[in-house]
């Protein structure tokens, strides 16, 4: 088995998508299928390693497209799937590839393809076009494979939860040194740090939660961490409510944030809308509670067993969910982490990943 994978999203760019597509291509090579990677930029990469090679679109990815399929036409037979990962422009190539090699697509939907994608006037046909064109669709939340299936009936659609390598993902001692002499500098005695992580756009909830966290009457109680790049107009929210506490640090590599992580009592993920994020399994997997809303693969993970859930978009219930969060006693928040830990080992893990993706290429070839 020898797969085309396009995507946009690759290292070195930055973000929870190309890690996702690493770690999902290291998988699928671990497990003996050839993947070589075509990764489209707009930034000047270096020459990349045997298995990828990038594919610079500049100010004319139009021609930059068709030119790769100069190089490609020749050798399409050696292999038997192309692949669609992230991004509009390889949800726009990569069934063209398919189409002209004679090979069945298969799309790896995430999160932002479809949530905003179906909704926008430039990206709604190209969308639309690759979920009718593929032999298969994989998406990483439980209740994206019926929205999906309504618009593109006659496609199968599988859901493949992203997972995570607990092996490799472990605070070091010296990390916890760290956040702890943070927390004594940092946090005042009696408050509890409350993370939210990542890209923190307008779909994360960011200013939901911080609105539940004043209007219940817990800005006492908490200290916010907020790690990444805010939505527009947060900075401003923020300096107009002096009672929440919070600390801003910048967007940081996934592996830097293990110390962040380690500074954390929770981790929130209020989100409007979402795929299933990697900060989700990334907080769970070392132990610590989540309080998150129920949009997309956050349902198929978070529950009262391992956090505080709330369906998302209802500030009530934000309010409520935050106002258990804050009351929990640390035996409780302890319980819970321990309980999210397991829950990733035992549903969540790299190798359940790859075989989820191995399965849906069987069985397309």
């Amino acid at each position: 088995m020898r797969l085309l994978w396009v995507t946009e999203n690759y290292p070195p760019s930055p973000g929870g998508m190309a890690n996702s597509c690493d770690r999902i291509v290291r998988g699928l090579q671990q497990a003996g299928v050839t993947v070589d990677v075509v990764h489209l930029t707009r930034r000047d990469l270096a020459p990349r390693g045997a298995g990828v090679r990038t594919v610079p679109l500049g100010d004319d990815p139009e021609h930059a497209l068709r030119q790769f399929w100069t190089t490609l036409a020749p050798v399409a037979d050696r292999y038997t799937h192309v692949v669609a990962f992230g991004g509009t422009y390889p949800l726009l190539s990569a069934p063209v590839y398919a189409a002209w090699a004679g090979l069945p697509l298969i799309t790896l939907l995430r999160g932002n393809d479809f949530d905003t994608g179906m909704f926008s006037l430039r990206r709604q046909p190209v969308v639309l076009e690759a979920l009718r064109a593929s032999a298969a669709v994989c998406v990483v939340a439980a209740s994206t494979a019926p929205l999906v299936a309504a618009l593109a009936p006659s496609t199968p659609v599988t859901w493949v939860a992203n997972g995570i390598d607990m092996t490799e993902w472990q605070v070091l001692p010296s990390e916890r040194q760290k956040a702890a002499a943070w927390r004594a500098e940092h946090v005042a005695p009696g408050r509890r740090t409350l993370g939210m992580i990542g890209q923190l756009k307008n779909k994360k909830g960011v200013r939901l939660l911080l609105e539940a966290v004043v209007a219940g009457g817990h800005a006492s109680r908490f200290h916010i961490v907020l790690a990444g790049e805010l939505e527009p107009g947060l900075d401003e929210w923020l300096a107009g409510h002096p009672s929440l506490v919070y600390t801003g640090l910048p967007f940081q590599d996934r592996y830097q944030l293990l110390g962040v992580y380690a500074a954390c009592d929770l981790v929130a993920l209020p989100s409007f809308y979402d795929g299933l994020p990697n900060v989700a399994l990334e907080a769970a997997a070392l132990g610590i509670p989540i309080l998150a809303s129920d949009a997309g693969g956050l349902a198929d993970l978070v529950d009262d067993d391992i956090g505080f859930r709330f369906p998302a978009g209802d500030p009530h219930a934000c309010r409520a969910a935050v106002h258990r969060a804050a009351l929990a006693e640390d035996d409780q928040l302890a319980a819970l982490g321990a309980a999210a830990a397991t829950r990733v080992r035992e549903r969540f893990g790299v190798a359940s990943e790859t075989d989820g993706y191995l399965t849906v290429l069987a069985a397309t070839r």
